[in-house]
């Protein structure tokens, strides 16, 4: 097998709303979040590496800390259902509005997804997992239609932070699903057994 493996693909994200009791950590009213486009996860460091320098040399170094990353999600767009939950939005009103108003308080949600993976020609499934994300209210535009459809997505940006676990664990990567003929003998074996990882840890059933 080759020293690596290259991404080649993301799909099926995730939602679930986060709650802690100590360092217990629950979730609920899980769901698909919308049909995915790209990811970006940057972590931030809370500090630049801290050198002690002895005999006129640098001599020992301790890495910066995580502080946070900040959690970019493009999708095709979010069903009303996806933004109550991940807004902390109310039911739609009489009128069947959804209402971002006062009352929204935006909760902390477990979010996953699906990384597609390649290494020597042979294909791999991924499941992601962020337990512990807020997002910030979306930008919103749009473009008329010209000669041919722009197909317009909607990108989610969002905080995540560390679990309340004892651990502290802001990332989880699971076991690939390798595409090998006998475990996992097609792709959409393979992708749906780490669809299942994601749908387990964030309690949906």
């Amino acid at each position: 097998m080759a020293a690596g493996y290259v991404t080649t693909g993301f799909s099926l994200p995730y939602v679930a709303k986060y709650a802690a009791s100590g360092t217990t950590v629950t979730y609920s009213n899980g769901q698909k979040l919308a049909r995915g486009v790209s990811a970006t996860v940057t972590p931030t460091s809370t500090n630049t590496e801290n050198n002690f320098y002895a005999d006129n040399g640098l001599a020992e170094s301790a890495p910066g800390g995580f502080n946070g990353a900040t959690v970019s999600l493009e999708v095709d767009g979010l069903k009303k259902e996806a933004q109550a939950l991940i807004y902390g939005l109310a039911a739609a009103d009489q009128q069947g509005f959804i209402n971002y108003d006062n009352n929204a308080v935006h909760p902390y949600v477990g979010v996953g997804f699906i990384y597609r993976e390649q290494e020597d020609g042979v294909v791999s499934y991924t499941a992601i997992i962020l337990p512990k994300v807020r997002f910030d209210y979306p930008t919103m535009s749009a473009q008329t239609q010209e000669q041919e459809i722009d197909w317009q997505t909607q990108t989610l940006s969002g905080t995540a932070f560390k679990s309340n676990e004892a651990n502290g664990t802001w990332l989880k990567v699971g076991t690939a699903k390798v595409v090998d003929g006998t475990t996992y003998a097609t792709a959409a074996l393979a992708e749906a057994a780490a669809e299942a990882d994601i749908k387990t840890f964030l309690s949906i059933t």
